[in-house]
């Protein structure tokens, strides 16, 4: 899987509202370019950042929105355990990425001169960044992978003896990318396109519409998250400190994204397109699934605090008479079924996400920077600093919500009034920063909050760094696991078809070996 490079046709720029018009069907042409290849990379990625039905049906449905209970379910026998068309799918849809970026890379290297590798850099140091965005969920999913290797079948001229990949190490991936990120960083501070660059980056640029200021807060978030990710690491806790520090202390140098207006994200213009959300309604609303249920831990954390995004992610049962009520996993399969028929159980809102075909694909929000700054402050002692951090960051999630609302094209559910300056400030109240015995805690409960379905990985990922929010799941003594994964297992037709190279790496397949920056 993902060692047959593909490539784009060399057709005329587009923007993202005409993307559908001038980008054929990546594996059914020949000819290719940087500036196309570019565009490519983001198109090879565009399942795992739109919400999509299979990303989201397929693998989060009966994995990692079980594991954190973003969803509620109908408890069943194996539920812990790792199912195979989850995890092929998800392999396939980020070597579908991957292959382009290589691909990308060829091209850049053998076909271009000195003089136009200069003038065409944007395009690597970008699509790097979404590259190693992609890559470090596909790490934290999976521990060890095929990467350096990977995706050469092209460059190899077709070799596949040549293009069977060896496994990277986790550890290894993520030093790579950290080092590499930081010279990304320091590249785009000084870069400088001709004006025929700036038009065509412009062009084929559909997460940040050309704008190099969006892409380096982009780049600094996602240094920012990783360096985070792997700070209680023994190999990596001293140069974390020193970037984080580096970063949070010199925003003009390395500018962070802090409100909504500068989130990474692929904004969607037309649903009838390939770069559509309209996959969602299939995906929360096929009948007899419920995949689109709310979980009880989630739905009494909003409720008790009143938080004023819980009309926007979600909508009551129809007939729990306007209640929010959100199913308890500790109840029998029998007894849950009685509930969902019933239509007592709250849901995901509708208008906002499965019927709303603008759902835009986030990467990286100021909610997760400022959430990422207010852990920084509070482990460094300043107080003052982590609070204004953390109730910025629960401003603008709200914002976002109700911004995401506010974009939908659907009103099955009627868009509640927009939340009050006052609501806002009784949820930080009830929220209680000062008063809390332990702030991390609060940090991490707003990150499974307002990640949820929307950025399910990351989610996932911070529960198991912080350990918090923790959750129980109901197992039957013929339950093959009986305790929540802590990463996925390899596809199976790694073992069949990459054999010799699995082999090597098969001692870290197991659903119950922590990643190495899983230490607690």
């Amino acid at each position: 899987m993902g060692l047959c490079a593909a490539s784009f046709a060399a057709v005329t720029s587009c923007s993202k509202q005409s993307f559908e018009d001038w980008y054929r069907n990546p594996s059914k042409v020949e000819q290719t370019s940087v500036e196309k290849q570019f565009t490519g990379v983001i198109y090879g990625f565009k399942e795992l950042i739109i919400p999509t039905y299979r990303n989201l049906f397929v693998t989060l449905r009966p994995t990692v929105n079980r594991y954190i209970q973003t969803t509620g379910w109908i408890n069943e026998t194996n539920q812990l355990t790792v199912g195979a068309a989850a995890t092929d799918d998800r392999w396939t849809q980020y070597y579908k990425g991957l292959t382009q970026f290589k691909e990308l890379e060829n091209i850049y290297n053998q076909q271009l001169t000195e003089a136009e590798k200069v003038e065409k850099r944007i395009f690597i140091l970008t699509s790097k960044v979404l590259y190693y965005d992609q890559t470090q969920q596909m790490v934290d999913l999976f521990g060890d992978i095929p990467w350096s290797d990977a995706g050469k079948l092209n460059s190899n001229k077709g070799d596949y003896s040549k293009s069977y990949a060896k496994y990277d190490t986790s550890t290894d991936i993520y030093k790579t990318m950290i080092n590499d990120l930081k010279l990304i960083s320091d590249e785009l501070n000084a870069i400088k396109l001709p004006d025929n660059i700036v038009r065509s980056f412009k062009d084929q640029d559909i997460i940040n519409n050309g704008d190099l200021v969006l892409w380096r807060k982009y780049c600094n978030a996602l240094r920012l998250r990783i360096l985070t990710r792997v700070s209680a690491s023994s190999d990596f806790s001293a140069q974390a400190a020193a970037e984080i520090k580096a970063i949070v202390q010199n925003q003009a140098t390395y500018p962070l994204p802090l409100t909504n207006s500068e989130n990474a994200q692929i904004d969607i213009f037309d649903a009838t397109t390939k770069i559509s959300s309209d996959g969602i309604k299939d995906a929360f609303e096929a009948e007899g699934w419920y995949a689109n249920l709310a979980g009880k831990k989630m739905i009494d954390e909003m409720n008790t605090k009143a938080d004023p995004r819980l009309p926007f992610i979600f909508e009551p049962g129809a007939n729990a008479k306007g209640k929010f009520i959100g199913l308890d996993q500790s109840l029998g399969g029998a007894d849950q079924n009685d509930l969902a028929r019933e239509g007592t159980i709250a849901i995901y809102n509708r208008s906002t996400y499965s019927r709303s075909k603008n759902f835009p694909g986030i990467l990286v929000t100021a909610t997760e920077v400022n959430l990422l700054l207010a852990e920084y402050f509070q482990k460094n002692g300043d107080n003052t600093a982590a609070k204004q951090a953390f109730e910025t960051a629960v401003k603008e999630s709200i914002n976002l919500y109700v911004s995401i609302r506010g974009r939908s094209n659907d009103n099955t559910v009627a868009a509640a009034p927009t939340p009050t300056n006052s609501q806002i400030t009784t949820y930080l109240t009830n929220l209680n920063w000062d008063g809390a015995a332990n702030k991390l805690n609060l940090i991490a409960t707003q990150k499974w909050i307002h990640l949820n379905l929307v950025q399910a990985i990351e989610a996932w990922s911070e529960i198991r760094r912080f350990d918090y929010p923790q959750f129980s799941v109901p197992v039957a003594d013929s339950d093959r696991d009986k305790t929540i994964p802590v990463k996925f297992t390899l596809p199976s037709a790694e073992r069949v078809y990459n054999a010799e190279n699995y082999n090597a790496a098969k001692a870290q397949d197991n659903q119950n070996t922590k990643l190495f920056w899983d230490i607690k």
